[in-house]
């Protein structure tokens, strides 16, 4: 049995680009939002965690996509933001669906978070369904 090694560079490149992106990702949205997700979790705000979390994910599925069908980094990158409108676009829907959203959430207002993540993880799955090689 040999063990190689040989694509170990690619992965790192991918994973940290891959870490890069969600990052990039968490900065907007969390400006995108009219509350602030990390002091609201920093107060023990349930509601805030799991918005931010099915966001995060919602994000991570399509990106995996990505990755795993890319051809350099650029194709995933590109791939990546397509992913990323998508999400801004859930949220967007999110508050429309939702009113008073962003106050619900300050509340603790877990129907309305869960609501949120959920939009954003069906988004992320379709996204990630719709990219083709």
């Amino acid at each position: 049995m040999t063990i190689s090694m040989a694509g170990l560079p690619a992965f790192l490149l991918y994973f940290v680009v891959g870490v890069a992106l969600i990052a990039a990702f968490a900065v907007i949205y969390l400006r995108l939002t009219a509350h602030d997700e990390i002091a609201l979790i920093r107060a023990g705000n349930l509601a805030a965690a799991v918005a931010l979390g099915g966001n995060l994910v919602g994000f991570a599925v399509p990106l995996e996509k990505a990755i795993s069908q890319a051809s350099s980094i650029p194709d995933c990158v590109l791939w990546a933001v397509a992913a990323m409108i998508v999400q801004f676009a859930a949220y967007g829907l999110a508050r429309l669906l939702i009113p008073e959203l962003s106050r619900k959430i300050e509340q603790d207002n877990l129907p309305a978070a869960a609501m949120l993540a959920v939009i954003a993880v069906i988004s992320g799955t379709l996204a990630a369904a719709s990219m083709t090689v």
